[in-house]
């Protein structure tokens, strides 16, 4: 028999960018919101891949209300009907995090 010891205070899972997507807005969790370091932010959609570009702007854009984006104009403009919480994957390079809508 293998068995595996349980351990209650064992090591943390690294916490990661989530993007929650309701009827009229994009909602960042914490970790999201620190990775972009921006109250400025631009929208973006793949078609193909279904993929929301979140990215961070110095200008311009949209901005951020403490943790929500109303995106209402977003969703009609691309026919984004999909809803709910959607891990995301953070660029630093682009300042951006990509979250797949499946």
């Amino acid at each position: 028999m293998a068995f595996e010891v349980y351990k209650p205070r064992g090591e943390r899972m690294e916490r990661v960018p989530v993007v929650s997507i309701s009827k009229s807005s994009i909602v960042l969790n914490n970790v999201a919101r620190q990775r972009l370091d921006s109250n400025r932010i631009e929208l973006a959609f793949d078609r193909d891949t279904h993929t929301i570009r979140i990215q961070a702007v110095a200008e311009g854009g949209i901005e951020m209300k403490k943790t929500k984006v109303f995106g209402k104009g977003f969703f009609n403009h691309f026919g984004i009907t999909k809803k709910g919480k959607f891990e995301a994957k953070y660029e630093p390079n682009e300042k951006a995090i990509y979250a797949v809508l499946q």
